[in-house]
């Protein structure tokens, strides 16, 4: 049962990025006008005061040439240096909710100004929950949770075909307690380059 999973994750993930790489540009409204799946019984993602002007980096990213000198995973200096936004590729999440922290708005302009600035760049949003609650729900809200991710990098105006979601539930936990702490961890994004 566990190998049918990952085999239809798997194809899931390839299909997501196939249609990633179509030219039709449509637009999925739910993930532009804040009304991310509001009847679900999940947080909606908030959306507002995420271009908080904080200016990380003002869109420049490295002196080595355009955007700098890349590193061996591919990506510039910058997604190595503990102090630049682009570092941080993990975004946490309160209990049983899909709703941005205020602490990971600038992050997440971070990663949008990156994407704008590098069309050819492409990101999955792995979301992820704590063991708690049916494996179901779980798949459910690491979806919603990548989706407020995902609505608010498209509001700022990353093209669609640049991102591509998908949920682990409780399956791929980072902290294997079964405690507060390694639940805090495992309630989480992962932006993946």
């Amino acid at each position: 049962m566990k190998l049918n999973k990952t085999l239809a994750l798997v194809a899931m993930i390839s299909t997501l990025t196939l249609a990633g790489c179509s030219s039709d540009e449509e637009k999925d409204a739910s993930l532009t006008d804040g009304s991310l799946n509001s009847s679900s019984g999940i947080n909606d993602a908030s959306t507002s005061g995420f271009n908080d002007g904080s200016g990380v980096n003002g869109g420049r990213f490295g002196a080595g040439g355009k955007y700098g000198a890349r590193g061996a995973n591919g990506l510039p200096p910058e997604f190595s240096d503990p102090n630049n936004p682009l570092s941080k590729r993990t975004i946490y999440f309160m209990l049983d909710s899909s709703q941005i922290q205020q602490d990971f708005i600038p992050v997440i302009a971070a990663h949008a100004r990156y994407l704008l600035a590098n069309p050819s760049q492409h990101v999955v949003l792995e979301g992820n929950g704590d063991e708690r609650g049916s494996r179901e729900y779980n798949i459910a809200l690491g979806e919603q949770r990548a989706k407020s991710i995902a609505g608010m990098l498209k509001a700022q105006g990353v093209s669609e075909s640049q991102l591509a979601v998908v949920s682990y539930g409780e399956e791929k936990p980072v902290a294997m307690g079964h405690d507060e702490s390694s639940w805090e961890l495992n309630r989480r994004v992962e932006i993946a380059y």
